[in-house]
């Protein structure tokens, strides 16, 4: 049985939570001027399901009325998967709330993190009050795993991000991948999930956003080098390019066809979906986006050399790309070049040294724009 009974009991659990990750929750309040966890819902898309088999009919508000036991499983680990990446953005990012470059950005992730807390409390009060004593459970566990312990779900949120350029690209792409994961849970038949994302979104933008002007600023610098810059880039993208899940997913089949997840602009969707592809489809468009945003950015780089984006079979650890030994440019590598590769493309020991005295520096970032 849960010792989680009330959401006031979660509560208590995540302040010991906080304690445990070595966060003081006074920092909030000195740097945001306090702060309270809620959850946050906002109007439904549409009051009918939107797509798969039972596409016209209204959506569902309680558990309850989801038809099929299989379904309301799926439901439950949407909701659990989604607020495992909460907690675990913020036990990945903890040690940053002590090393911020400057006002603004202690500022902003100290919004982020509270945020992120936040949409992990939002996820646990869907367990909480909707799935009884399995999601009072679920809520509980949400609060046990731990990043640096590796026990997070999803592998790419149990690595550490280390300093402020780590934490830019992982902003840029990781929460990027969020707002993807966010709009396709936006359009899901279970009314209260669906609900819950408007608010999400509205929060997850300013984190995105924090990150892709965080790169900008370090590109604007000119102080780090390009090619560390670039290896922080190859990092989070490969990584965030996994967390869209297999190529042929039977479960993003199921979800569809059972009206749970949907594209991410659903609504605005005109064409039938490729169901034997959703993964694929999703994946594709966050693609374009992130050559769009790296386009900004070498807008801004001074000098000859600009930055690039890997492709998208460069260092993947899940999909049909998975253990292909591809280099940046596309070109299929032997071990031997490939392991060789890697250390080229990736961040290195020698970069991180590089970059921690660079950051010792007042202008190896470029102050936020007014």
């Amino acid at each position: 049985m849960a010792r989680i009974r009330t959401f006031e009991d979660w509560i208590e659990v995540c302040r010991q939570w906080q304690k445990d990750i070595d966060v003081d929750p006074e920092i909030f309040d000195r740097v945001l001027g306090g702060y309270q966890l809620e959850a946050k819902y906002g109007e439904l898309k549409s009051d009918e399901i939107e797509f798969g088999e039972f596409a016209g009919t209204r959506k569902w508000e309680k558990v309850l009325e989801i038809p099929d036991q299989r379904m309301r499983d799926a439901v439950l680990n949407m909701i659990i998967y989604q607020g495992d990446t909460e907690f675990a953005s913020n036990e990945q990012q903890k040690l940053l709330l002590r090393r911020a470059p400057s006002e603004y950005d202690l500022y902003s992730i100290c919004r982020v993190f509270i945020e992120e807390t936040r949409h992990g409390f939002q996820m646990c009060h869907l367990l909480i009050g909707h799935f009884g004593n399995d999601g009072r459970i679920e809520a509980e566990k949400m609060l046990q795993r731990r990043a640096d312990q590796g026990t997070r779900l999803l592998n790419a949120f149990n690595t550490p991000v280390k300093h402020w350029m780590d934490l830019f690209a992982y902003q840029n792409y990781m929460d990027r991948d969020g707002k993807y994961q966010l709009q396709m849970l936006s359009h899901s038949g279970f009314a209260p999930l669906s609900r819950s994302m408007g608010p999400m979104l509205r929060e997850e933008s300013f984190h995105l956003g924090t990150g892709v002007t965080g790169l900008k600023r370090v590109a604007k610098a000119g102080v780090v080098p390009v090619t560390i810059q670039q290896k922080y880039h190859n990092k989070w993208l490969s990584g965030s390019l996994d967390l869209f899940g297999n190529d042929h997913s039977s479960s993003a089949v199921w979800a569809y066809l059972w009206g749970i997840k949907g594209r991410p602009e659903e609504d605005k969707e005109t064409g039938a979906a490729d169901v034997e592809l959703l993964n694929d489809y999703a994946r594709n468009r966050y693609y374009q986006e992130c050559h769009k945003i790296v386009d900004q950015i070498n807008a801004i780089l001074p000098g000859e050399e600009k930055l690039y984006v890997p492709d998208i079979r460069f260092n993947r650890k899940i999909g049909q790309f998975a253990g292909k030994r591809c280099a940046v440019d596309g070109r299929v590598l032997d071990s031997d070049e490939y392991a060789t590769h890697l250390k080229e493309t990736l961040p290195t020991e020698e970069d991180e040294a590089v970059l921690a005295e660079i950051m010792k520096r007042d202008d190896w970032v470029a102050p936020k724009a007014a």
